[in-house]
């Protein structure tokens, strides 16, 4: 008798979630050189763009942050990239990035109409059209379908996260993993290979789905993904985000097809005792610098093949509250940083923090639309093909163009 096997059953078996339909699709081989990939590293809770990257040149900015500005010069002073902006000192493992021409920031970028809700702001983001609450797949995943055809495989787009980001949810096939060493079939006590329980799959999904886990499971022993250690001397922060950039590295550095990848790292709603140069916002701070600089160095010269995207849902209140941390707000920072980035610049419009050029005079405003970010990094990195279906109703006038990729 054929044991039935519930796709719940099944995928919690093997610690994995997986994005149906995994149909067979005709698609072709990409011509001869290495795969891009695109990383997205979403930093939850409203990171506060002004401590990120602060312009410790505006004057404005002391005098709305008494206790948790950063100084231009001295101990705990901002790492300076221009005259107006530094970079948080925990961000120091980026500065030769800087320095090198491959990171780039934009400032006062986020969506266009001020949503300070946390849950809100990150679906309007991840749908990429805000304010429509109906849309329930990704703007990743439709960027997906618009790809030169290639190779359909199994590691095309992965999400280093238990749960698949909305980014990715859609029909394009994706997969969602806590970390690769995590990513292996369990033994159900019943002796039952995972071959028999797909084999006695009791829908097509089913059958589709567990096959493409199979392939997946099978990838992840063959290469010892899970095994594989850093390159060039590169040392991982033992935090999720050092693992999750860890295993993405090495899904880069095996070549098994990767061209979407994405992480979140969360921590960063900072209300209360945020700190400046030391606290709770500092320490998230250098976790970050730690985690990525350790992935450019374990990636060498396939950093070229990369693009990293970081970005958050909103940015935070211009001045410090009563608690010494900061409220939501609407405009943050995002960091590009990648091969082809056209680097050591801070990119976008920029008005200051005159309470005159704030919004609501509360908030930096949002002078760049966050998918003029995303929608350079698609279309030039991974060569996306139909941006008007993965933002719909998008347009960037060529005047606004950040330039952030070429030569």
């Amino acid at each position: 008798m054929t044991t039935r096997v519930s796709r719940r059953s099944l995928l919690q078996a093997s610690g994995l979630t997986l994005v149906p339909s995994f149909l067979a699709r005709a698609a072709e081989q990409v011509p001869g050189g290495r795969r891009r990939v695109l990383v997205t590293l979403f930093l939850r809770g409203g990171v506060d763009g002004l401590s990120l990257v602060p312009p410790v040149g505006d004057a404005d900015y002391h005098r709305a942050r008494p206790t948790l500005a950063l100084p231009a010069s001295g101990e705990g002073a901002a790492l300076r990239l221009d005259d107006t902006f530094g970079l948080h000192p925990g961000l120091a493992p980026l500065m030769p990035l800087w320095s090198g021409g491959s990171l780039a920031v934009v400032h006062a970028v986020g969506l266009p109409l001020p949503v300070r809700s946390h849950f809100d702001a990150q679906d309007f983001i991840e749908t990429g059209v805000p304010g429509m609450r109906s849309l329930r797949d990704g703007y990743l995943n439709r960027a997906l379908a618009g790809l030169p055809p290639e190779r359909p495989d199994t590691f095309r787009a992965v999400a280093l996260q238990s749960t698949l980001p909305r980014a990715l949810s859609g029909p394009e096939a994706a997969l969602a993993l806590g970390s690769l060493a995590d990513f292996r079939w369990r033994d159900t006590g019943r002796g039952a290979s995972f071959a028999a329980l797909y084999a006695g799959a009791v829908d097509e999904a089913l059958r589709t789905t567990g096959a493409e886990a199979s392939d997946a499971l099978s990838l992840v022993a063959d290469h010892r993904l899970a095994a594989m250690a850093p390159a060039n001397g590169a040392e991982y922060p033992r935090v999720p985000v050092g693992r999750s950039l860890q295993d993405i590295a090495r899904l880069i550095r095996a070549d098994v097809g990767l061209r979407v990848a994405t992480a979140d790292m969360g921590g960063w709603d900072t209300h209360v005792g945020q700190g400046s140069v030391n606290g709770p916002f500092a320490a998230r701070t250098r976790e970050l610098g730690e985690a990525l600089g350790a992935f450019v160095q374990d990636l060498g010269p396939r950093f070229e093949d990369v693009l990293v995207v970081v970005m958050s849902e909103f940015g935070r209140t211009v001045k410090e509250n009563g608690n010494q941390g900061t409220d939501h707000g609407t405009g943050g920072a995002m960091l590009v940083l990648g091969g082809g980035v056209r680097g050591g610049r801070v990119v976008g419009p920029w008005k200051g923090l005159a309470p005159e050029h704030l919004l609501e005079e509360r908030d930096v405003p949002s002078l760049t639309d966050y998918r003029g970010v995303l929608s350079e990094a698609l279309e030039g990195h991974l060569g996306v093909r139909t941006l008007a279906s993965v933002f719909p109703g998008f347009h960037v006038v060529p005047e606004a163009r950040l330039r952030l990729l070429g030569a």
